[in-house]
């Protein structure tokens, strides 16, 4: 990113956006600060059984599954009357339950659903539709224990817009990605990356290492440079998310979880619910359940790096490429939302912490 300022430490911010491309890009970004989102576990019910799973670790998964879909409209009515305006379907497996699903989305519009992608969600319920791919099918029977996953999730949910295919990087699936992201590229799907990010306890081999990170940004560069236009990532969010060090360590972690601040902010605001419909201040974070030290998820990133803005509004480059990591951002979780060029086309390292 070339402009009319200094790249020294301390520019001004007013300086910093009145370059032309940043102030266009400021200015589409800060019309999405109203989200306020919360998380919502649809079931403790799952058609598969990953390695790693997220939902499968810790307490949540024991709570009962609350089924009523009057208590439900309540939940999001009340969720809705709080400030909040997006919401996260998760869970096990969220596409057991499409009846809960509808109802969240005819409360609160905006909203993503986390899946495997092995049964259709209805088309009425507008979210943007997180697809969950962790290799090839060779990779994920061994895995996830589903044969042929990439043909099923296509079959569901090709030339369906809401649909974004995730792909999360292993330490053994790195060299998949370039395969599978040309399929799916090729079948004019979106793609965006995740880190496996180890649950607390686990110490099994999908933990990264130092090398397989520095792998995983060598081929997350590649992609990103020869799919440009389905690859949903940046130069930045490669940089955030294949940093040794993982997410808190670099920029804090927002999520009540690791903050303990109610003044303002996701500590005051978001909110993990279990299938009872109860949650726990202590431990609600956006993927309930990771390992802090280790956490990379590309969910846990949307918020916490895009809370940081004026850590990174001390020069040009260093605000172009969080301006990229927040259209990124947007353009992952929002229906209808559409990503624009890079501002900043190469690494920049992350500020420090203030």
């Amino acid at each position: 990113m070339t402009g009319q300022v200094s790249q020294d430490e301390g520019c001004k911010f007013s300086d910093i956006i009145a370059i032309p491309a940043i102030r266009d890009r400021w200015e589409k970004v800060r019309r999405y600060f109203f989200l306020r989102e919360s998380t919502y576990d649809m079931t403790n019910r799952c058609n598969i059984r990953c390695d790693g799973c997220y939902f499968f670790n810790g307490e949540k998964q024991f709570a009962p599954e609350n089924l009523d879909e009057s208590a439900w409209q309540q939940l999001m009515a009340a969720e809705k009357a709080r400030g909040i305006t997006f919401a996260v379907l998760a869970g096990a497996e969220p596409s057991l339950v499409p009846q809960l699903c509808r109802i969240c989305a005819e409360t609160i519009p905006l909203g993503a659903i986390a899946t495997n992608g092995l049964k259709a969600i209805p088309s009425e319920i507008d979210y943007r539709i997180h697809i969950s791919v962790w290799g090839n099918d060779g990779t994920s029977k061994a895995i996830r224990k589903a044969e042929a996953m990439l043909d099923r999730q296509l079959a569901n949910y090709r030339n369906d817009p809401r649909a974004v295919f995730v792909y999360t990087f292993t330490p053994h699936n790195i060299e998949e990605a370039r395969d599978v992201t040309g399929m799916l590229a090729d079948n004019g799907q979106q793609i965006t990356f995740n880190m496996f990010s180890a649950p607390i306890g686990y110490n099994g081999p999908l933990r990264h290492t130092p090398s397989t990170l520095a792998a995983t940004r060598e081929m997350m560069t590649e992609l990103l440079a020869k799919y440009p236009q389905s690859v949903l990532f940046s130069p930045y969010n490669i940089v955030a998310h294949t940093h040794e060090l993982g997410l808190h360590a670099l920029f804090s972690c927002s999520y009540p979880r690791m903050n303990s601040s109610t003044a303002i902010g996701l500590g005051r605001s978001f909110r993990q619910y279990r299938t009872d419909l109860q949650w726990d201040r202590d431990a609600a974070c956006c993927v309930p359940d990771t390992d802090c030290a280790d956490c990379r998820h590309y969910a846990a990133g949307s918020a916490v790096v895009t809370a940081r803005m004026y850590r990174h509004a001390t020069n040009p480059d260093t605000f172009s490429a969080w301006l990229d990591y927040v259209d990124t951002y947007l353009a992952i979780w929002v229906r209808g939302y559409e990503k624009g060029p890079h501002l900043c086309d190469h690494p920049v390292s992350p500020p420090d912490r203030q």
